[in-house]
């Protein structure tokens, strides 16, 4: 088994690629945020409820275990690159339009068309990177995914902040007439434009070309990437990992002999269902409420969420550091173990507050300093560990011939986890906000358990090392 380690490889060509693949992250995360500050354009606009502003910012959701599931599956037949250059136009016909339109109904198209983009780029690119990446340093480079992601994410508000600034109010009228919430929406634009654009620069994954059997443009590639010595070795074992008889196809991910689905995917299914138990997606509901009690202002909550987003990126660094070095799975189980910790000291709080006439929560000083440090360092835990680590897992846990499917599954429950959980907050937390705060506790304490006996580590393999 050759080792195409990062010495040996052509470092400032495959840097070049990690950079436009993971534009598709940061279109992720900015889309995700870019919703935050046009509610209120949305309700006159539309003139929503309640319920319907809810179902109409939640459509981009639905979307993305769509989207998930389709590029799983479209990227073993039409190849990486070509469903990332669909998801960047997906991204840029759902701004346009998000930002134009004047009717509920195509709004929410146009909002599921991003949210099937987000799908699609949040399981394409680390897929794409990891497949171009040697291994000694894939970690870092799909690490990079999740700190795109969250760039995107505070992008947005940075935006959504100056536009709204800038106009006197997120409803007010701003360039070419139209209102400042539909340029939060347009802004993302110019990075989708972007995004596909730099993807006609980069080649095709070489591990999806010796699918189809193109293997004179895969050499190609690899040559580019690794240099002919290694070239030569690398392609064939390429062409060994996958079935002699068959191309990829969906039922790939049923073992053979039992025809149940295989252990490994199970595995990919656990890690992208429970970073979703863990509650990360509900973790800032409250949010306002803590940064009140600890002596801000609301005015100051949107500049908070950039300076809460700049601290994530930074637990992100950390683990391009780690993840190489100590590997994966000694990252989940840290993770796993800060997640219960914090969000139990979270339940605690919650448990010992009261409400006012209102319903609303009322912390004391020191139970209020408490959840707030026991928040922030439950998104620091989460970002050197589950966050980026289970996109780097999926991206590369998988073997050759399944990868593409096994992808489309765990992509899919990624999504829908995503989906319920956000959904079902709102009727937990009326039933009980300590309740709902401890079901994310005892899902991060499960999720240790978990790593520990299913998970194995990827730290250095090569992706046709891998076993399912």
């Amino acid at each position: 088994m050759t080792e195409t380690r990062a010495d040996r490889a052509n470092i400032g060509f495959i840097g070049a690629i990690v950079a436009v693949a993971t534009i598709g992250g940061f279109l992720f995360g900015y889309d995700s945020g870019a919703v935050n500050g046009t509610q209120d354009g949305l309700r006159a606009a539309f003139g929503l409820s309640d319920a319907g502003l809810g179902f109409t910012v939640g459509s981009l959701l639905i979307g993305c275990f769509i989207g998930a599931f389709l590029a799983g599956r479209l990227a073993d037949i039409f190849g990486r690159r070509n469903v990332m250059m669909l998801a960047a136009l997906l991204f840029l016909i759902g701004a346009l339009v998000q930002g134009l339109s004047h009717s509920q109904i195509v709004f929410i198209i146009a909002r599921l068309c991003g949210g099937m983009a987000v799908g699609a780029a949040s399981v394409l690119s680390p897929a794409y990177i990891s497949e171009v990446a040697p291994a000694s340093i894939r970690g870092r480079m799909t690490t990079i995914q999740q700190i795109m992601i969250i760039t995107g994410l505070t992008g947005a508000f940075v935006v959504n902040y100056f536009l709204a600034a800038s106009a006197g109010d997120s409803t007010a009228h701003f360039w070419l007439g139209l209102q400042a919430w539909r340029w939060m929406y347009l802004m993302q634009a110019l990075p989708a434009g972007i995004f596909l654009v730099a993807l006609f620069l980069i080649p095709e994954s070489p591990r999806f070309l010796v699918s189809k059997g193109r293997h004179e443009q895969a050499s190609h590639v690899l040559d580019r990437l690794f240099g002919p010595a290694v070239s030569r070795i690398k392609i064939d074992e390429i062409k060994a990992s996958f079935s002699a008889d068959h191309r990829p196809r969906f039922s790939d991910i049923l073992d053979p002999t039992t025809r149940r689905i295989r252990p490994i995917v199970w595995a990919g299914l656990l890690l992208a269902v429970f970073q979703q138990l863990v509650g990360i997606n509900v973790i800032f509901y409250y949010g306002a409420t803590l940064w009140q009690l600890a002596g801000f202002t609301e005015d100051q909550s949107l500049q908070i969420n950039i300076v809460s987003g700049a601290v994530s990126i930074l637990a992100c660094i950390v683990t391009i550091f780690l993840v190489d070095k100590i590997g994966r799975k000694p990252l989940l189980l840290v993770g796993s173990a800060g997640m219960a910790a914090t969000l139990f000291a979270l339940v605690y709080a919650f448990a010992n507050g009261t409400l006012d006439a209102q319903g609303h929560l009322q912390l004391s000083a020191n139970l209020g300093k408490l959840a707030l440090v026991a928040a922030n360092l439950y998104v620091i835990f989460f970002n050197v560990s589950w966050g980026p680590i289970m996109w780097v897992m999926l991206g590369e846990m998988f073997p050759n011939q399944i990868r593409g499917s096994a992808l489309a599954v765990c992509g899919f429950a990624q999504w829908f986890a995503n989906y319920l959980i956000a959904q079902s907050f709102p009727i937990m937390a009326a039933w009980s906000l300590a309740g709902s705060y401890t079901f994310y506790a005892v899902s991060a304490t499960i999720s240790f358990f978990l790593v520990l006996k299913f998970i194995r580590e990827t730290k250095g393999k090569e992706l046709e090392q891998m076993e399912g």
